[in-house]
């Protein structure tokens, strides 16, 4: 594995970039957001609340089973007062964890996997699954309606972080078509995450790859078009899970249960209602979009199986997370999945 500075996890750094996110509400962990509802205020009113810290790895409608937990007022079900940090990149979500400023964090799992192999002390464990397909889309420049991967060859394409998911999903969807990332297309990796789409509005790239609602605004910009899903193309992907510190888990067992639990809750929501009640269940985390463009982005994301039925984080799953790894070149030796993962916390809150 080529060696993940994870140096790079500076909480110094992480100061700077941290943004908080817009209010939550309750969770199935001891540590909710702020009362949503009048009952849920009666409900909770003399229940003792456990403050938890989540950095979340972007604040995009791709994650709306948490923001929908957040908005019912799960956490603070569970007792739980939720604090929720936006870190705009896995890096800077791990630098928080480490450095203590998160209590859970919420990225690719792959960032778990580097960190222990830079041998970490204490390390990084998975407790939960929400997505199963990759959140982001090839947007183009213009509307490409018989769109083919082969399309790239000679393109210059703004990509992702080397080394984060969204990258190395794209380039094992383009090795999956015989498309050689290296030579048959220009990949821009030098732009922050979050920037790419102002890039690429701006004249820079032939293609982006984007995740929502960065994506519908390019088209709602006339600056840009969805021609494929890297979620769709790729197939079942272990793509974003929850982690923390091994020494926080172990203090804090009944706070990480009850976290999944008001996810499990947001995810059985998610479940079983539509896309327009998704929709206006999670509007008020994202006040820049109107309500049309929100039900759309959910609907995409709906329609190609985007949420796990649980957040059980199979082992089969964390397997396919290390072929793509191995498949980017970023990845020396395998991990065993019972250093950096637990399913405990997941099963009994999917009973």
């Amino acid at each position: 594995m080529k060696k993940k500075t994870i140096s790079f996890l500076l909480a110094g750094i992480l100061l700077v970039s941290l943004l908080p996110a817009c209010s939550a509400n309750e969770s199935s962990d001891p540590a909710a957001v702020p009362a949503a509802t009048e009952s849920n205020s009666e409900n909770t009113a003399h229940k003792k609340m456990t403050e938890v810290t989540l950095n979340e790895v972007a604040h995009s409608i791709f994650y709306a089973p948490q923001y929908v937990a957040i908005e019912e007022g799960y956490f603070e079900e569970e007792g739980i007062s939720l604090q929720l940090i936006t870190g705009f990149g896995a890096d800077k979500v791990m630098t928080a964890v480490l450095s203590g400023e998160a209590d859970i964090g919420f990225m690719g799992s792959e960032s778990s996997i580097y960190t222990y192999q830079e041998g970490a002390n204490d390390v990084i464990v998975n407790f939960a699954q929400l997505t199963q397909r990759a959140g982001n889309f090839l947007v183009a420049r213009e509307e490409m309606e018989d769109f083919s991967w082969d399309d790239l060859k000679g393109k210059n394409v703004l990509g992702g972080r080397k080394g984060g998911m969204p990258e190395m999903v794209f380039e094992y969807i383009l090795k999956q078509n015989g498309i050689d990332p290296s030579k048959d297309l220009t990949i821009n990796q030098s732009i922050d995450f979050g920037s790419t789409a102002a890039a690429f509005s701006g004249g820079q790239g032939d293609f982006t790859i984007e995740f929502e609602p960065a994506a519908t605004t390019l088209e709602q910009q006339n600056a840009g078009y969805v021609v494929a899903s890297l979620g769709v193309d790729s197939g079942y992907v272990p793509y974003t899970a929850y982690s923390a510190k091994s020494s926080y888990m172990k203090g804090n067992p009944d706070v990480i249960q009850s976290f999944t639990n008001a996810l499990q809750k947001g995810m059985d929501y998610v479940q079983t209602h539509t896309p327009e009640e998704i929709a206006e269940v999670i509007a008020p985390q994202f006040k820049e979009n109107d309500l049309e463009t929100i039900t759309a982005i959910v609907r995409r994301y709906y329609e190609q199986d985007t949420w796990k039925e649980n957040l059980i984080f199979e082992k089969e799953s964390f397997e396919l997370l290390q072929d793509i790894l191995q498949s980017a070149g970023e990845l020396e030796k395998r991990t065993p999945y019972e250093k950096l993962v637990t399913t405990k916390y997941a099963k009994n809150a999917a009973k």
